[in-house]
């Protein structure tokens, strides 16, 4: 399946197949968020990779996905999945042990509204699971506009800038502060299980320099211990719903 450059601004490109570094965010999940036999609903599915690997420990996973293509051939990967938008999801109150977003809230029109969405679908003691670009990550990865054009590719110190050049490069997607991330979910019935920043997983440069690739996993993945965690990739957000 391909996307136009437009979509792909718009949207961003869902995971195509399963690698390595995908595999290590579903590992950190599984460490804070118990998945076995638990009912599960994924926000902006793309095509199912995660909703695929979540049916390893249960086979009651949803997914929605705002566009039809990627929802429908999502459909083969989990029990249903609906189009639809996270800010008005088709389900009632209550009903998930884990609501998953993966590098998701970003793009939607209305972020707050997706979170309280979220929160409303996830039952007392089950947990939310948020990934999301990082504000203070060197690149900018989901492209730029630039002379009326978008420019596709990782772009640095784009997201480092001040807002009103940040936003005018990047118009079609957000970053979050450690802070603009939690504000999202103020005055929620939630807790915070855990937060942090990770790096990414490489699989691009380990697949054409494996050397290179497995060097820099080790220093940055090193560096998720220390402070400069700060500056990873993602944001890693575990909410748990408390009432």
């Amino acid at each position: 399946m391909t996307f136009s450059e437009e979509k792909t601004a718009e949207r961003g490109n869902p995971s195509f197949v399963w690698r390595a570094g995908q595999e290590r965010r579903l590992a950190l999940v599984r460490r804070l968020v118990s998945l076995e036999g638990r009912r599960v609903l994924e926000v902006g599915c793309g095509i199912g990779m995660y909703t695929a690997a979540f049916q390893r420990f249960t086979p009651d996973v949803y997914g929605i996905d705002v566009e039809f293509d990627r929802a429908r051939e999502a459909g083969g990967r989990a029990r249903a999945v609906a189009q639809a938008v996270g800010e008005t999801l088709p389900f009632r109150s209550g009903v998930f042990d884990v609501v998953f977003s993966h590098e998701v809230l970003e793009h939607v029109a209305d972020d707050r509204a997706c979170a309280r969405e979220m929160v409303r679908v996830t039952r007392p003691g089950g947990r939310l699971v948020i990934f999301v670009p990082n504000r203070l990550y060197l690149f900018e990865t989901h492209g730029i506009y630039w002379g009326g054009k978008y420019r596709f590719g990782n772009k640095p110190f784009v997201n480092w800038l001040p807002d009103i050049l940040r936003n005018r490069l990047a118009p079609h997607v957000r970053a979050y502060t450690a802070r603009g991330l939690r504000r999202l979910f103020a005055r929620l019935p939630i807790r915070v299980v855990a937060h942090t920043c990770i790096y990414p997983g490489y699989d691009n440069i380990v697949a054409r320099k494996p050397r290179l690739g497995r060097l820099l996993r080790y220093v940055t993945y090193t560096l998720e211990k220390t402070p400069a965690r700060a500056f990873g990739l993602s944001h890693f957000l575990v909410l748990e719903v408390t009432a």
